[in-house]
This record gives structure tokens, sequence and C-alpha cells, in this order.
């Protein structure tokens, strides 16, 4: 069978691969994460996380936390369903009770949300090219924020036509750790200047003050849906890496638990792995927003000044030769968020397409020709929706708080699925159990809380 043949979302019948023992053998099995975490890591943490603590200080450190932890946890249970089951996210989803015309009402819910969801990527794509302006000003080169935006939606563009997964995941792995690393020096270096942390103000960041969350929950609310992980989209990337192959196809094989708990390990240590480079990347950004924008007075706003105010985190706490290490880094890594999001977003396409029966889950060339058509296409839609805006902040939180909506839906949707259609052998334990209820009630909370600002205002103020 040739490779355009073989279907990367089908579980084919084969027989078991044997599980890596060790940490060191299940290193070379990692990669999805690597994937969600390039496309998590950026708008969130360099816009969201370090304007939250510029306009609310140390007092919403916890929540940052929380929202790494929370979805990280249904990142990983959501993906043990899949795994087990083969399904695809959107076939999982087309599983829940509560059909409207044949289709499940949260693949309704994610087709009335796409306008509002794709605002978060022009967002990005516009904070791109306005890093790219900022940088190239710093060379003495004057070229506008939109013909940078441009040029970049183009670029963009031309890189995800390949359709190439291993291409994908060799650009987001050093853009993502080099500009963490350089983060976390910073935060390190604050310590040393006139902006440190002290035990107070650690103290003052898990106070739980929630009239600090109220009064800014706009950026707290979009922090909490565009921070961490996309459980949905990571489970794309675990089948196309081959997670479900893995675990073989003969269910009655004696040794089959045994061998599919070993293949968890691997799941669960990559998702891990994604969280603590979630972690190290999330607490920095907001560490220097408290401690130095916070104490400056400074407050990104989505003008054309945004990226040179957020340069001080680096400035401030290096010197001003640092501007240009922030100036490529910012660059760079909004740069690969656009890259690895748009990638993942196009693997939800076809299988719209599918649930909603206008094409055959067996035409895999469609499938594939679908993605690629799409990911070509979405950078260029995305740039068109900057320009409607051109502020780059209020989209990427009208994308997060439209993120937020769903989180609820992922936490109960793997709470249904792993009692009532995966295999009882591999059922998760009575804490993680308890865990996903927790995170659900918590969601559930959030998304009314989206709702409730949204309707009567204060979100857009």
């Amino acid at each position: 069978m040739s490779e355009t043949e073989i279907d990367p979302y089908a579980v084919r019948d084969e027989k078991m691969l044997a599980p890596p023992k060790n940490f060191l053998g299940r290193i070379k099995y990692l990669g999805p994460s690597l994937i969600i975490t390039g496309a998590a890591v950026g708008s969130g943490e360099l816009v969201l996380t370090t304007s939250l603590g510029a306009v609310a200080g140390w007092a919403l450190l916890w929540w940052l936390l929380l929202a790494c932890l929370s979805k990280s946890f249904v990142q990983a249970e959501l993906a043990r369903y899949t795994v087990v089951s083969g399904d695809t996210y959107l076939r999982a989803v087309n599983r829940l009770p509560g059909k409207i015309w044949k289709i499940s009402w949260p693949i309704w819910m994610g087709l009335l949300a796409y306008i509002p969801g794709m605002m978060g990527l022009g967002g990005i794509i516009g904070g791109g090219g306005e890093s790219l302006s900022f940088l190239l000003s710093l060379g003495g080169i004057d070229v506008g924020k939109v013909a940078c935006t441009g040029l970049i939606a183009v670029v963009i563009s031309a890189v995800l036509s390949t359709g190439s997964y291993r291409w994908l995941e060799s650009i987001s792995l050093p853009l993502v750790v080099s500009f963490t690393l350089a983060t976390l020096v910073c935060a390190i270096a604050m310590q040393f200047t006139d902006f440190h942390m002290t035990l107070d103000d650690l103290a003052v960041g898990f106070s739980f003050d929630m009239g600090v969350f109220v009064a800014f929950a706009a950026f707290a609310l979009a922090a909490y849906g565009f921070v961490g992980s996309d459980p949905g989209g990571y489970t794309y990337w675990c089948i196309e890496k081959g997670y479900p192959n893995y675990l073989g196809s003969d269910r009655s094989d004696p040794l089959w638990e045994t061998h599919a708990r070993s293949w968890m390990k691997v799941l669960h240590t990559d998702v891990w792995v994604g969280l603590i480079i979630m972690v190290c990347a999330t607490v920095p950004f907001y560490v220097l927003g408290a401690g130095v924008l916070n104490a400056m007075g400074l407050a990104p706003d989505g003008s054309g000044e945004t990226i040179a105010v957020l340069s001080n985190i680096f400035t401030q706490t290096l010197g001003q030769w640092a501007v240009w290490v922030f100036s490529f880094g910012a660059f760079f890594i909004l740069f690969s968020t656009v890259l690895s999001d748009s990638a993942t977003r196009g693997r939800f396409i076809p299988d719209y397409l599918i649930e909603m029966g206008f094409m055959d889950r067996s035409n895999v060339r469609l499938r594939k020709a679908i993605i690629r058509w799409y990911v070509g296409i979405l950078p260029l839609v995305a740039f068109l929706i900057y320009l409607w805006a051109e502020n780059f902040v209020f989209l990427i939180i009208v994308g997060g708080a439209t993120a937020a909506l769903f989180g609820p839906i992922n936490a109960g949707a793997t709470i249904w699925l792993q009692k009532t259609n995966m295999d009882p052998r591999i059922q998760p334990r009575a804490l993680a159990r308890y865990g996903l209820r927790v995170i659900l009630v918590m969601e559930i909370i959030i998304a009314l809380s989206v709702i409730w600002f949204v309707v009567l205002g204060p979100f857009w103020s």
C-alpha cells in the first residue's frame, strides 16, 4: 500500500508493538506534546499572561498555574480514550447524547464559534507582524506592521501546504525551547534588579483574591482559554504519531491490558513533558509582567506600541541590548504559534465534513487534500481578520474567551466517553476520575462567567 493510501486516522490490524521499559526508552516516542506546546506557547504566554501580570500584579499567579494543570489533566485523559478507542476527537464528540439533525450538539457549537475562534488566530498573526515590524525597525528598516503581517501569512501558508508533520515538529521544538529558556533567564535576572519578587509577592500570588479576578476578568478568562494545552487538537497528533496502532488490534490477547497500560505511560509522559514546558513558559512571563510592567505602570493594550511595551520584560532585567533578544524571540514564538495552531486546526475540518455526512471517511486522498488546502488558506483568512480589527490583543482576548467556553465540553465528554465507550480494563484510577469531575465543575463556572461578562458588558470595558 502506497503512503498516500494509508489512513493516519484508522486503527490498522497490527500486532502489538513492544512498549519501552523505562523513561529513556519512552523519550523516543514523544512528539505530539511538542506540536501542541508550539501552538500554545506564544500568544497566551507572551501577550495574555504578561498582560494579566501587568494589570493584576501578583494576585493571579495561582490562576495561571491552575489553567496549565487542569487543561493538561483533561488532555491526558481525553487522549487515553482516543488512543484506546481509535476515535478521532470529533468522532468521539459526535457519540455524545443530544443529537440535532443526527449531529451531536457540541459539533454545532463548534461551527457557531468558528468566527470568534478564528479571531484569536488573526490576533496571533497580527502580533507576529507587529513583532517583525518592531524587529526590523531596530535595524533601521521601516516596514509597517500590516505589510509584515501579510508577509508572515504568505510564508506560513506556503510552509503548511507541504503537509509534513516531521517538518512542523522540527520547526516547533527549537523555537519553543529557545524563547522559553530566554524568558527563564530574564525571570531569574529580575531577582537581581529593583523589580525582584519577594516572599510577600509570592503570598499575594496564592491569596485567591476573587475581587482582583473579577476586576480583570477579561484577561483572566481569556488567558484560561489560550494558556495551556489544546486537549482536542492533541488527540489528532497522537493518532498521527501512531499511538493507537502501537496497542495492537487483538484485544483478546491476555497480555493486551499490561501492554496497553505501558503505552499509556508513554502517552502520559508526553503530556507531562508538554506540561513542564508550558509551566516553564507561563510562570516566567507572568512573573515578568507582574514584577516589571506592573511596577512601571505599563499595560499592553493592542496599540502599535504593544511589542515595545512588552520588550521591557527583557530590557529592564538584562539591559537595553536584550531588546534584540526579545524582538527575535517574540517574532519567532508568535510565528511558531501561527504555524502550529493552523496545522492543528486543519485536522478538524475533514472530520467536521465526515461527521456531518458530506464525505466518506475512507476517502483518504480527499481528506489529505482538504487539510492541505485549508491550512494553506487559513493564515490568509487570519490576516484578513486582522485587517478588520488591527488590535491583535483584542482579537486574542476574543479567541481565548471562546476557547474557555469549550472547556466543560472537553471535560464532560471525557468523563462520559471513558465510562460508556472505553475498554474497562484501561479505565483511569479513582483519583483521576474524581479529578475530572472537579475540573468539569470548575470549567462550567468559567464558561458561565464568560457568558455573564460578555452579556453584561464588563468583558469589553
